[in-house]
């Protein structure tokens, strides 16, 4: 096979032509990153995933973890692989080199981490909550923890974990029951259970942190009242050497359908009385901050499923081409042909790859919003790219995950029977990608918070910042005759969903309001179709002005990427606007019914 995980030529498009990352080196904070670097970085990136990461994929997937008296012993492969993991410093590649990072672009990052999580995503879990603390650390530490906890972290010399969930509250935060005691050192006893725990145990690390959410006694019920801890495995001495043993038991690990290579822990704190943290940031103010944690997690989520798509499109077209069986409809006594060359496998390989290319540069493109935030000079530009983060998270998370998996199941479906056999790499991808629907926010609650706080963010500007964006590439792909046509249609889907959005925004603040979210997740449907033809019409001016100097060799590429325009505006936009539609009817079928009707 000639690739594997992604399409290198779609890599490249992307970031040099699409969005021209290049010229982020104009600004001082990017200098040294111009194509040259870009390029060394992502080719450097694909060898690691391609060599190391892939290969302990499946060995990962069968051996699993395995629990044993309070340890838990990860597939034996992953700590060599682990190590060369850091030694390469990739953990923390977009982070301040004063801390240990690389400093380079969040675009780049991006492409660097689809070859990662394409490769081997259970693995690259411990790097990316390991990361997600460091940021925590970095954000709302004091100098001291900072002086501590960071670079260990950020060299992945530690790891680190995410600790929200319990038994009693899930999505629903404020319910837990884990307490800190305030002790007179200023430390606090910490004591609760938390489940669900990515990476809570293991040994490929010497420490590993937790940023664990609990309620000082006396706080205010719900998420009022919570507060934020790091709580290590092990006590740091003042030298930052390591000390006791900190009272954090693991239970046990779940046993799941899928993500076996990465240990889901249930944790015990202070079930001896022995567990001790330190406030990181406010008390009282932890949920605030362990949401910047959250959202660089949804977008991680996102790119895990997004890499499976991309991984499972990639095996798909290499079978398709291989796979002889059939006759060519309209030349029957030819003999057998590649089942590429029947109509429903082909128009298969183009659904999936008008979504993950579309998937591709919507990810990519919040990275370049990162780095357009560090890099812009006024505040007012700084705040609308920030907005276009906060309003492209659910769509990158929830919309990406939901499409990511259909993409898988296109895959199984295009290998036949022998897709659904686990000797071929489609059936786990499609097991490894059900859980980016779920976890850091279900999918549905991506879209309540898309309708309920997005929507209305700044009295609506955010929103309109997004539409503007949009509009500018509709009015650039209008001069472009072979385009044009696809403009069009993407102004009315883009003019719809204007209209859709202030119906649902005037709805949820009405006595509807629960019908108003009933709709939620199809609204978000909609406007990540929007945004997803957003994308295709970007790459379709870019490849038109590509195919005027284009050699031979590129001309199916470019070609190909009109083609996906095509395909999306005439199949699916017809769909959403259909969708839109249904949406504004509002049918109050969901919100009338009994829960008697539903009989168990």
């Amino acid at each position: 096979m000639a690739q594997v995980i992604s399409e290198r030529r779609d890599v490249e498009f992307v970031l040099h032509e699409q969005f021209e990352v290049g010229t982020l080196s104009k600004n001082d904070r990017y200098a040294e990153f111009n194509k040259k670097t870009v390029d060394m970085i992502v080719n450097e990136a694909r060898n690691l995933a391609v060599k190391e990461l892939l290969p302990i994929c499946k060995e990962g997937d069968e051996q699993g973890c395995t629990f044993d008296a309070g340890k838990v012993i990860v597939p034996e492969s992953f700590k060599r692989v682990y190590d060369l993991f850091n030694a390469g410093e990739w953990l923390a590649m977009t982070e301040e080199p004063q801390w240990g990072g690389q400093g380079m672009p969040h675009v780049v990052g991006q492409a660097a981490s689809e070859y990662f999580n394409g490769a081997n995503y259970p693995f690259m879990m411990y790097a990316g909550l390991t990361h997600g603390a460091g940021k925590l650390v970095e954000s709302f530490g004091t100098e001291a923890q900072k002086a501590v906890y960071l670079k260990k972290l950020y060299s992945g010399e530690w790891g680190g974990t995410m600790l929200l969930t319990e038994a009693c509250a899930g999505s629903d935060v404020g319910a837990l029951e884990t307490i800190a005691k305030k002790n007179d050192d200023g430390t606090y006893s910490i004591s609760g259970s938390k489940i669900f725990i990515s990476g809570g145990e293991h040994e490929m690390v010497d420490n590993i942190v937790h940023p664990v959410l609990a309620r000082i006694e006396g706080a205010p019920a719900g998420t009022r009242g919570i507060s934020l801890f790091l709580v290590p495995k092990y006590l740091v001495n003042d030298d930052g050497t390591l000390g006791a043993f900190n009272d954090v038991v693991c239970t046990g690990i779940e046993h799941k359908m899928g993500i076996h290579g990465n240990c889901t822990c249930s944790l015990t704190l202070g079930g001896k009385g022995a567990c001790i943290g330190t406030l990181i940031g406010e008390e009282n103010k932890g949920m605030g901050h362990m949401f910047l944690m959250m959202n660089e997690a949804r977008l991680l989520v996102g790119m895990q499923g997004f890499s499976c798509a991309s991984a499972a499109y990639m095996y798909a077209v290499d079978y398709a081409k291989q796979r002889v069986q059939g006759a060519n409809l309209v030349k029957p006594k030819e003999g057998g042909v590649a089942i590429i060359q029947h109509p429903d496998v082909k128009r298969q390989l183009l659904t999936m790859k008008a979504y993950v290319e579309a998937m591709r540069s919507t990810l990519y493109y919040v990275g370049l919003c990162q780095d357009y935030v560090h890099v812009a000079e006024d505040a007012e530009t700084k705040e609308k790219y920030a907005g276009l983060i906060e309003i492209l998270t659910p769509v990158a998370k929830g919309y990406v995950t939901d499409r990511a998996f259909e993409v898988c199941s296109h895959a199984i479906q295009v290998y036949g029977g022998y897709g659904f056999i686990e000797e071929y790499p489609v059936a786990q991808l499609l097991r490894d990608c059900r859980i980016t629907m779920i976890y850091e926010g279900t999918n549905g609650i991506q879209a309540m918070d898309l309708l309920g706080r997005k929507l209305g963010m700044k009295k609506g500007k955010v929103f309109m910042d997004l539409m503007a964006e949009i509009s500018k590439t509709i009015a650039e792909a209008k001069e472009v005759p072979a385009v044009a046509p696809f403009a069009a249609k993407m102004e009315t889907a883009l003019m719809k969903l204007g209209e859709l959005a202030m119906h649902m925004g005037k709805t949820a603040m009405s006595e509807k309001v629960l019908s108003a979210f009933s709709y939620a997740h199809p609204f978000l449907e909609v406007t990540g179709d929007v945004v997803m033809a957003w994308m295709l019409l970007w790459r379709g001016v870019t490849a038109a002005k590509g195919l005027e100097k284009a050699k031979k060799k590129d001309l199916p590429f470019y070609e190909g990427q009109i083609k996906s325009l095509d395909f999306f505006t005439g199949c699916v936009l017809p769909v959403t606007l259909g969708k839109m539609e249904m949406i504004k009817a509002t049918n109050t079928a969901i919100v009338d019914i009994s829960e008697d009707s539903f009989i168990c």
